[in-house]
């Protein structure tokens, strides 16, 4: 279902589910404008695999635009995995037939993720502008005070 983005405009994306047991995509309401990604099929993980998580779902997304895969903030604690290349980005060229998204995951521990059982986010975002950057000497702005300096409050 499209939804309306806030800027007056709606983005249509065409989607290809690969089982009909899996749920259906959906924003939940009041909540985030992330959409949750489920696992396609059980998927069984010991203490240093790597996995590739079918999350049962292609897309053709909106020209212009990509999707940012990230781990739903319980993944870690539920299931001990780790999404190995911290966040996925699906670019609109991705999105032939078989072009299945999956969650590249690294598990620290045995698991067992569940058909259906909610492990990723993902939401769209417009592709960056062209960028000219302009060398120079000095940028004429006050230091904040080095890398990770704004404490830890």
């Amino acid at each position: 279902m499209p939804r309306w983005n806030g800027g007056g405009n709606m983005e249509t994306i065409r989607i290809k589910y690969f089982s009909e047991e899996i749920e259906r995509l959906r924003y939940i309401d009041g909540k985030s404008d992330w959409i949750d990604l489920r696992a396609s099929e059980r998927v069984e993980l010991k203490k240093g695999d790597f996995a590739l998580i079918p999350l049962g779902v292609a897309m053709q997304l909106p020209k212009g635009y990509e999707a940012h895969i990230v781990p739903r903030s319980s993944a870690f604690k539920n299931y001990g995995i780790l999404q190995t290349n911290s966040c996925g980005i699906i670019d609109n060229t991705y999105c032939g037939d078989q072009d299945m998204w999956r969650m590249p995951v690294y598990a620290t521990r045995d698991a067992v993720i569940e058909k259906n059982e909610r492990i990723c986010q993902f939401r769209i975002v417009e592709h960056q502008p062209q960028i000219l950057f302009e060398e120079c000497v000095r940028l004429g702005n006050e230091d904040r005070g080095g890398f990770g300096s704004t404490g830890k409050q």
